[in-house]
Formats: structure tokens, C-alpha cells, sequence
């Protein structure tokens, strides 16, 4: 079983720049959509209910902005939309569901990069994931995927050192994440791909970031300790990010029963 994340930076966007294409290049069973920015009217019908697959979607209120989906191959229930029954999310920022025997989430956590107020925003969410995540470390196995907007370590960014006060990269972010997997969760692609420099699955559009492949790696494939002996392979595919999206799709390969 495959299972993919994916940034779309904007989903009307990406259908235009060869969506379709590395979907089926890629093949997952099970796909995470971050940044839809759409409605699921505003989509094409072929995409809004496409053949083949049951979709969920969690559109932001603010049109054409954030959002999230999840596409399976097999039947899917909603399980949830929100990290706390306190704390309303207008932004569509998660989608908790159940597919295929297996629990897991679709997540789209704030960036702060534009303003203090939204790293404001960033870091309320942070302290709320936190807490929602670590509920799900239980015997049954979970998943969660998508774009956390946090480089944890300096082998997930191409430039550390002159991004050490840059949101995404500050240091009590990178605590943050490291706890999270103190608490029993892994990483996978970092798993698998070991101490090398990346892989990245994020470059910026200034310069020639994406072609020299000077990156970060912000999205991930996370599960606990319950599903994680069905963990075989992780791949970022980097040539859909030469076309479609500023991000890449991260996917890892289960044997699931």
C-alpha cells in the first residue's frame, strides 16, 4: 500500500501543470492534499468527484486559501476535522479519517513566515497538535502526513546556518519536533533515508532553488510504533516539484495486511 503526501500549492493550479500525470506516475492507494485552495465546486467535475476514488475534502472558509483532502482507493470515513473541541479551525487545516483498516490524519500546520501574528497562530497550533498527536499513541496503528512547515534538523535544510531566526527553522520549533518523536513517533523518510543531507520536499521559488535542489524537507509521513513494522520504503518525488508545485509528493510503501 502506497500512501502520498502532497502540497499542491493551490490544486486548480496543479490540475493546469500535469496533476493528473504524476498521479498516475505515483500510484498511491491513499493521497494527502495540502494547500487545495478550492472549493470542491470550483474544481473540475473529474476532479471533484474522481473516478476511482472516495474523497473527502476540508476547504477553508477564506476562499482560495489553505484546505485539505484525503483520496482513497478503498472506502473512507471522516473521523474528525478539528485538534480540539475548543478551538475552531476555519482554515481546513485536518482531516483525521479511516481507511483501508488503517487510522490517520491529514495535516496542514500554519507557516509564520509572513508576519509575527501568524507565527502567533503557528505556535497555538503547534501546542494543540502536540497534544491532539500524542492522544493517537495507542495499540492501533495511525498515520499521520503533510506539511508541517518545520526543517527539524540541519540535515533537512540546504542553508542552516542563515536560517536559524527563520520560522520554520527556529530553535524552539525544532525542540518541538524532536519531542514529538521522543514521545514515540517516526519519522519515516528520515528513517529510511538515514543521516544523509535530505532528501528535500520544499524549495523556494527565488533564484534556482528547486533546479540545484537547495531545499527543505517540511512534509512528512509519520506513524507510532503500532504501525510502524509495516514500514518498507519512503520517495520524494522531486520532478513533480519541477512542475507542478512549489513542494514535492512524499511517499512511503506499506505491507499492509
Amino acid at each position: 500500500m502506497r500512501i502520498t503526501t502532497w502540497n499542491l500549492n493551490g490544486m486548480r493550479a496543479a490540475i493546469r501543470k500535469g496533476f493528473q500525470k504524476h498521479l498516475e506516475k505515483i500510484q498511491p492507494d491513499i493521497l494527502l492534499l495540502q494547500e487545495v485552495r478550492a472549493l470542491p465546486d470550483q474544481l473540475p467535475a473529474n476532479f471533484r468527484n474522481p473516478d476511482g476514488w472516495h474523497v473527502l475534502w476540508n476547504p477553508a472558509i477564506r476562499p482560495g486559501y489553505s484546505g485539505t483532502a484525503v483520496w482513497s482507493r478503498s472506502p473512507i470515513q471522516v473521523l474528525g476535522t478539528n485538534v480540539s473541541t475548543d478551538h475552531a479551525d476555519t482554515e481546513g487545516r485536518l482531516i483525521e479519517a479511516r481507511t483501508c483498516g488503517l487510522d490517520l490524519a491529514c495535516v496542514y500546520l500554519p507557516s509564520g513566515s509572513s508576519s509575527p501574528e501568524r507565527q502567533n497562530v503557528k505556535e497555538v497550533w503547534m501546542k494543540l497538535f502536540h497534544a491532539w498527536i500524542n492522544s493517537r499513541l495507542t495499540s492501533t496503528p495511525f498515520l499521520f502526513g503533510g506539511d508541517i512547515n518545520i526543517a527539524h534538523t540541519e540535515k533537512d535544510i540546504f542553508y542552516a546556518k542563515s536560517n536559524e531566526q527563520t520560522s520554520g527553522f527556529l530553535p524552539h520549533e525544532r525542540e518541538w519536533f524532536s519531542q514529538l518523536l521522543k514521545s514515540g513517533w517516526h519519522d519515516l523518510v528520515r528513517e529510511f533515508h538515514g543521516d544523509s543531507q535530505g532528501p528535500y520536499s520544499w524549495w523556494s521559488n527565488r533564484g534556482r532553488a528547486r533546479e540545484l535542489d537547495r531545499g527543505w524537507r517540511i512534509d512528512y509521513l509519520i506513524c507510532n510504533q503500532a504501525a510502524r513494522p509495516f514500514f518498507q520504503s519512503a520517495t520524494i518525488h522531486r520532478e513533480a516539484a519541477l512542475e507542478v508545485s512549489d513542494h514535492a509528493p512524499v511517499s512511503i510503501d506499506f505491507q499492509w495486511p
